[in-house]
């Protein structure tokens, strides 16, 4: 009677041990198609603005910069014409914006 029970117990521990290792192998699968799913499947990015004083300063202060920037080639482009002239305008805005913001808006932080 005792050996009967000793083997119907060896073999549920037998059971036991395969169904946590399928389960195991079964959780190991499922982590590895998650990291190659996160992998390749970018996630979107939330963009959320901030709403404080100072964080509308800055919105407000880099429209009136890009709009001087846009005004400012519009009116070379109208005046002159010429590719050259347009595109030397272009450059030398593109280094002239840092420091009328920085004059203009003191963000010397």
């Amino acid at each position: 009677m005792s050996k009967e029970r000793a083997r119907r117990r060896a073999e549920r521990e037998a059971e036991r041990a395969r169904a946590i290792r399928l389960n195991e192998e079964r959780q190991a699968r499922r982590a590895r198609r998650r990291a190659l799913t996160a992998r390749l499947i970018p996630r979107p990015v939330r963009f959320a603005r901030q709403g404080g004083l100072i964080a509308r300063r800055h919105r407000a202060q880099n429209v009136a910069v890009a709009l001087g920037f846009l005004i400012v080639q519009a009116i070379v482009w109208l005046v002159w014409g010429s590719p050259a002239v347009s595109l030397a305008v272009f450059v030398f805005s593109l280094l002239l914006a840092p420091v009328v913001v920085t004059l203009a808006f003191d963000r010397r932080t």
